[in-house]
């Protein structure tokens, strides 16, 4: 392969290797040389550029910065406790790919493995295992067919609203009993605000939530309409009244 050959190859690759001519004409580098100045160059340029900064996503051109909770506290301690490492980390999988998605971005597995120090391997592993027991999981590549409220936050609602218990529910997902009553929680407030005729945007500036997240909750509350799943969800809705109500006695 003759140089003009070896270069029009080069410069193919990739728009950035477009500053292979001036390596090689301007600065007469072989044309070896010069892609080995190139590859060194990018990935200076990278490390600075693409290093996940705590709530920072990657992802596929184009890119969005997302936060992300990559360490919830005492919720992952209390799930390393009970579940171990693995399932920690399956469990903070779930919760990236949530929140990326409530903040209209989808994380691939690379973003994934990067911001949980992880290998790719290790994580198209817990994936498959993941979606052995139907879990959703809303990544680049496998965002499809994957509706409001399918989301792990909207399962664990839609298994409290049919029954389950706390204990069963973190026994099911491997989710602390924190973090579980914290999505109940937040979840009543929504459906509460939105009985009072609020939009999901206003419930969302209220609560601090994304817009997206309040139209998932919204979303399951439409799915379970039915009256065991209404007479679960009134018991919470009376206490939240209840508190509502002492506590403007109070001020």
């Amino acid at each position: 392969m003759n140089t003009d050959q070896e270069l029009a190859r080069l410069c193919a690759k990739t728009p950035q290797q477009k500053f292979l001519p001036t390596l090689m004409h301007d600065f007469h580098y072989p044309p070896k040389i010069a892609e080995a100045i190139l590859s060194e160059a990018q990935d200076c340029f990278q490390s600075s550029t693409d290093q996940l900064r705590p709530g920072q996503a990657l992802g596929e051109a184009p890119k969005k910065m997302v936060t992300w909770t990559v360490d919830a506290g005492a919720e992952d301690r209390a799930v390393q406790r009970q579940h171990g490492a693995q399932a920690l980390r399956r469990v903070r999988i779930q919760r990236l790919l949530d929140e990326a998605l409530e903040q209209g971005a989808v994380a691939s597995q690379e973003d994934l493995a990067q911001a949980l120090h992880s290998s790719t391997r290790t994580i198209k592993r817990d994936f498959a295992h993941l979606q052995a027991e139907e879990m959703l999981l809303p990544s680049r590549g496998n965002y499809q067919g994957i509706g409001r409220g399918q989301t792990h936050k909207g399962r664990i609602l839609g298994g409290w609203l049919r029954g389950e218990t706390y204990d069963q529910l973190e026994r099911r997902t491997h989710h602390s009993g924190g973090a579980i009553q914290r999505y109940i929680r937040t979840f009543v407030q929504v459906v509460w605000l939105h009985r009072l005729g609020w939009a999901a945007e206003q419930i969302a500036h209220l609560l601090q939530l994304g817009v997206g997240l309040v139209r998932d909750y919204l979303q399951v509350y439409a799915d379970h309409d039915q009256p065991a799943c209404r007479e679960r969800l009134e018991s919470q809705l009376v206490r939240l009244r209840q508190a509502r109500t002492a506590e403007k006695g109070a001020q």
